[in-house]
């Protein structure tokens, strides 16, 4: 499930890949965009922000994209088999003499003007992993609904860029508290920011998370051995320890 610290990571790859060449490549498979031809400009940067990836090109334009659930970038040398998935599932290209960039099952995939990009991540509180982070901001916006449950509050990417379904358990878990618990009635919530920085930090290198809580319903708390409990919040799975995390629950 791509989350801040999964998206950073495919933003390097993508950068290694392009930054710097010029596209020998380019097709994008949504029809909006099906004719615009990106080919003879030069990928200068790829940026995420938050769960956004921004791709900026030559020429003032930047194709972004959103992995939301499965979507997916994969790079491929000049000669090696695309393993992403099928070919129905492209909805983009973009390659060079040396890599080829493939975008699969993409639910978002647009091309606009780099002036533009606030259109997209305007909206999108301080990032977690990126230069605008801002703690002080992360929580007023985290505070400004105090009868909103945390689990919510979390996810708000309003609020801050970069926490998913499961950095909103493993913050929760950290924190000692559920995720149905009223933000007002927290205490310390600034302890909420520190420790979702804490976590992509730590998993942003790691090419698999280490995790507390998410995926182990029924197996025992690291901590203190209780079975993870499991439940689901809106069609999204949460995981918590009844023992260490207080608040209320489904």
């Amino acid at each position: 499930m791509p989350e801040g610290d999964t998206v950073l990571q495919t933003a390097r790859r993508l950068h290694t890949a392009l930054a710097g060449r010029l596209l020998t490549r380019s097709d994008l498979r949504v029809p909006r965009f099906a004719t615009s031809d990106l080919t003879g400009r030069t990928v200068l940067d790829v940026t995420p922000r938050g769960k956004h990836l921004l791709t900026r090109i030559e020429g003032g334009l930047t194709l972004h994209s959103h992995l939301r659930m499965d979507g997916a970038w994969r790079v491929y040398g000049a000669d090696e088999r695309w393993r992403g998935g099928p070919g129905h599932q492209i909805r983009a290209i973009l390659g060079n003499a040396e890599r080829t960039a493939v975008g699969y099952r993409l639910p978002v995939l647009e091309l606009l003007r780099t002036a533009d990009e606030d259109r997209v991540v305007g909206h999108l509180g301080p990032d977690l992993l990126g230069p605008d982070w801002d703690p002080e901001t992360a929580l007023r916006n985290l505070l400004a609904d105090p009868a909103r449950t945390v689990g919510d509050a979390l996810l708000d990417q309003r609020n801050l860029a970069g926490v998913g379904n499961v950095f909103r358990c493993e913050t929760c878990f950290l924190t000692r508290t559920t995720p149905w618990l009223p933000i007002g009635d927290l205490p310390s919530p600034e302890r909420l920011v520190t420790a979702a920085k804490k976590l992509l930090e730590a998993n942003r290198e790691r090419s698999r998370r280490h995790l507390y809580v998410y995926g182990r319903g029924g197996l025992p708390c690291r901590r203190c051995g209780t079975p993870i409990s499991k439940a689901d919040d809106d069609d999204r799975p949460v995981y918590w320890c009844p023992r260490c995390q207080l608040g209320p629950v489904p």
